[in-house]
């Protein structure tokens, strides 16, 4: 897609600094991150959404998130890595290529605002564990 950031960034036309990549997968430093180690992982086939994207490739992205999440557990010591995907401008999305977020939560950082401690809306399953 011509008019794509993230597609200009996987031709080469935009440049990026690169963490991972494979045939089918490129994942790079966020250019606005909010925390240290903030990765995008990104396919290299242009799908907008979760409902575009192959099979193939929404597997290729989870298995190199993998990797990458343990690389940024090796050097950053993390106290844990969120794995944030959004579809359509309703939830947030900006760039209309389908991505996943990779957000080192150091210790001490506040609890994510769709985490059990933050949304007044969580319940608890039978045996009291957060759902």
């Amino acid at each position: 897609m011509d008019d794509c950031i993230f597609c200009k960034i996987v031709k080469g036309d935009i440049p990026c600094t690169k963490v991972y990549e494979t045939d089918r997968v490129l994942a790079f430093a966020d250019i606005n991150p909010i925390a240290d180690g903030h990765t995008l992982v990104i396919p290299k086939a242009h799908a907008e959404n979760i409902w575009e994207i192959s099979p193939e490739d929404l597997s290729a992205i989870h298995l190199a998130a993998q990797k990458v999440a343990g690389g940024i557990r090796e050097a950053l010591k993390p106290n844990g890595v969120a794995a944030l995907q959004l579809n359509g401008r309703g939830v947030g999305q900006v760039v209309m290529h389908y991505h996943l977020h990779l957000v080192p939560r150091p210790q001490g950082a506040k609890p994510l605002p769709i985490s059990p401690a933050t949304c007044p809306r969580s319940r608890t399953l039978p045996g009291g564990s957060p759902p």
